[in-house]
């Protein structure tokens, strides 16, 4: 599985939604002018975009440990300060920033307990930590389709509504309450997008990234026509534009002072 791809080719696969839904996320959040913010897992920006937009690009940081993430990061936001590193192990001193936030990669951490730890040691006193992920069991259509398909086709698909953790808003809050912070609060986050044609939803998945596109490029050109075929069954045949509904859930808490 690699997100360590250009921003245009995670933008076509998952992108049309992170771009909505952290403008979503950060509306829950919250935020004021002058703190300093960073953002945990950047990828290729777009919540880091949205930060500068409201706190002023140098009052924001980013890190990722994709080195083209970084490189489209610091390109899509100027003035920014943009990292290579993971989340365990954050390239600031402590008590840094006001609002450390995190989208659509706690679940893909190998110890989000030490994700947290970290972005709980960079925010200050009374500041607040946020993260949101998908729901990828009911809520995230575009991949709900694809790993029903896929379960049709291969019963051993590996579907992210089994394999990943912290996609439920309960999940979400017990690691915030467990790991100390108070004023802990969730939500749902509904976004959608508009595809041109049934291939603007399927060539994506050509293109490797995460965990759908690692399976779909793993297969062999027969069982790959089946989940196509599966896929597009599933979303009605469309021979023209259709839109597609996303939901993600939500977590934010406040380091103790």
């Amino acid at each position: 599985m690699s997100f360590d791809a250009t921003r245009d080719a995670y933008d076509r696969y998952m992108g049309r939604y992170s771009d909505q839904l952290a403008v979503t996320f950060l509306s829950f959040v919250g935020g004021e002018p002058g703190h300093r913010a960073l953002d945990v897992g950047c990828g290729p920006g777009a919540l880091t975009q949205v930060l500068a937009t409201g706190l002023g690009a140098a009052h924001v940081a980013a890190a990722d440990p994709s080195e083209s993430f970084v490189a489209a990061c610091a390109d899509r936001v100027p003035g920014a300060d943009v990292r290579r590193a993971v989340a365990a192990e954050l390239p600031w001193i402590d008590a840094t920033f006001d609002l450390v936030v995190s989208q659509l990669v706690l679940n893909f951490l190998p110890d989000p307990g030490a994700g947290v730890a970290e972005m709980l040691r960079v925010v200050r006193p009374g500041g607040t930590i946020a993260a949101c992920t998908w729901d990828y069991a009911d809520g995230m259509t575009m991949l709900r389709t694809f790993w029903d398909a896929a379960h049709e086709v291969d019963p051993a698909s590996p579907d992210e509504a089994r394999t990943m953790r912290l996609t439920t808003e309960r999940e979400l809050a017990q690691l915030w309450a467990t790991s100390g912070l108070t004023d802990v609060r969730t939500r749902a986050l509904e976004v959608s997008t508009e595809y041109t044609d049934f291939e603007d939803y399927w060539q994506p998945f050509m293109l490797g990234i995460g965990p759908g596109g690692a399976y779909a490029t793993s297969l062999d050109a027969s069982t790959l026509a089946r989940l196509r075929d599966g896929c597009r069954r599933r979303l009605g045949s469309p021979d023209g534009p259709f839109t597609l509904t996303a939901r993600a859930v939500a977590v934010s808490g406040r380091r103790s002072s």
